[in-house]
């Protein structure tokens, strides 16, 4: 694979290639692909398209001959997440950057190009997004040899997907001329934005044009080279976050200061459209950015009326349609081209072709202060993961789930009282100087303002059911004492 190309344009000893580092970006909420994709829980760690997740397999791709462990990019919400699903497909030595806020890719890429080139400069990014879906893997990675090629010579290089359709929701590149050091990679004409509808049919009929797939391959260095030319004040704040980065656990936080000051932009703006050393490379590997809920429709199996079906779902003199759901039964009779998603606590039913335009009802949501806009009423926590089960005046039930071997922060809580159930499992339950072991079918009480710990000690995950009671029931009202998880939030 890669670590087998010739190495143009590489400062490292002859005989020695650089690696191919993975540099994953996991940001943003999905809004399209709501109610399933939100802030708390996005669309890349979703098996939207079989077992695994998006995440996990856009890391597998990266794990051939001749790339390192990748680096993951992400917010400080998301950490745990991350950190388990890769452990889940046995990824090891990940570096999972923190970003203290949200920046766009520009900064994202140029920290990990920073953390990176700390080690080897000439080492090259295969930056990706990760919740794009492939279809064609060895067709990805021999287009991944020719941009490696380039990269070592100093280009930028992005692959360009050859259009199926006259698709309005992605970006597009305009492919110039062929480049004849090195083959098979072709100089960028112009980048060019989302087109209409009308523009978008010109551009397929025309030829020439690629969709943009947002994945790019460069050295670590030419890219910190050209952040420093056209926005260089991004490059030293970035510079500085890095710098004065801080360990936690397994992960790497940026500094909040020095981050929260650089520029808010996409590489595409800081330095694609902009740098004299862009390059593409044409492919069919069957890319999507599983944008929407019609995308997903596109890419997954049918019945033989054209219908996609997940969970519990019965379909009658349907066609046509995309249908989801978690746990309720979801009936449909007698429509088409609908997309019908159901979760816990919203609903969705749109037409297909609609299925862009889903953001703006979640903008609506946000603008109503509506929680199902971003929260789900499953939670994860680095522990494990607790489900609101209902609510009411002076009250709240949950479900809460404990891993193997976790535990929850030692705390206290102000304006509460809690009472938790066993059903499944065996509880070590710490309360004021005392600690009880809490088998399935037991309770324990737990009063306003009482310290407590709840843990798991066996081998099969704790499930327990936990009635809150008091004036104010709010997650903030959680007072930590101690944690193994160095959480302050």
């Amino acid at each position: 694979m890669v670590g087998r190309q010739s190495q143009a344009g590489s400062t490292a000893p002859q005989g020695k290639l650089s690696p191919v580092v993975p540099v994953i970006l996991s940001g943003g909420a999905g809004s399209r692909l709501w109610p399933v994709s939100r802030k708390s829980f996005p669309k890349q760690f979703w098996a939207l398209l079989g077992t695994s997740t998006l995440l996990q397999d856009t890391v597998l791709r990266g794990q051939t001959e001749g790339m390192t462990a990748p680096v993951v990019v992400c917010n400080g919400e998301h950490r745990f997440i991350i950190a388990e699903q890769l452990r889940d497909v046995a990824v090891q030595n990940a570096r999972i950057i923190l970003e203290p806020v949200g920046r766009n890719s520009a900064p994202a890429i140029a920290a990990a190009a920073f953390v990176v080139a700390e080690q080897d400069p000439d080492a090259v990014l295969w930056v990706m997004a990760a919740d794009a879906a492939i279809e064609d893997v060895p067709k990805l990675h021999a287009a991944l040899d020719l941009a490696v090629v380039a990269a070592r010579a100093g280009y930028v290089v992005t692959f360009g997907m050859t259009p199926t359709r006259p698709e309005t929701g992605y970006g597009y590149i305009e492919q110039g001329a062929a480049m004849s050091d090195v083959p098979g990679v072709y100089k960028v004409s112009r980048f060019v934005e989302k087109p209409d509808r009308h523009t978008a049919e010109a551009f397929l009929g025309q030829g020439g044009y690629l969709w943009n797939s947002g994945m790019f391959v460069v050295r670590a260095a030419t890219f910190l080279s050209e952040i420093k030319r056209y926005e260089p004040d991004l490059y030293a704040c970035v510079e500085e976050a890095v710098q004065k980065r801080q360990t936690d656990m397994d992960f790497e936080r940026l500094d909040v200061e020095s981050f929260s000051r650089a520029p808010d932009i996409s590489v595409d703006y800081a330095v694609a459209e902009r740098t004299d050393m862009a390059a593409v490379v044409p492919g069919s590997f069957g890319w999507s950015d599983v944008g929407s809920w019609d995308a997903l429709w596109d890419l997954d199996k049918k019945d033989a009326q054209g219908n996609v079906a997940h969970g519990n779902v019965l379909l009658e003199d349907v066609s046509q349609s995309y249908v989801r759901t978690d746990g309720m039964l979801v009936a449909a009779l007698g429509v088409d081209n609908l997309v019908i998603v159901a979760t816990q606590d919203a609903v969705l039913v749109s037409c297909k072709d609609r299925a862009q335009d889903v953001k703006t009802l979640v903008q609506k949501l946000k603008n109503s202060k509506k929680p199902e806009a971003e929260m789900h009423r499953l939670t994860y926590r680095p522990w494990g993961h607790y489900e609101a089960l209902t609510e009411g005046h002076r009250f709240q039930v949950k479900k809460i789930v404990v891993r193997p071997g976790q535990k929850l922060s030692l705390q206290k809580h102000y304006h509460r009282a809690e009472h938790w159930v066993v059903v499944e499992g065996t509880a070590l339950v710490t309360r004021g100087d005392e600690q009880t072991l809490v088998r399935e079918n037991e309770s324990i009480y737990l009063p306003l303002g009482s310290l407590h710990r709840l843990e798991n000690p066996g081998r099969i995950p704790v499930t327990l059911i936990e009635v809150q009671s008091g004036p104010y029931l709010g997650e903030d009202d959680i007072v930590r004492f101690e944690d193994i998880y160095s959480r302050t939030e």
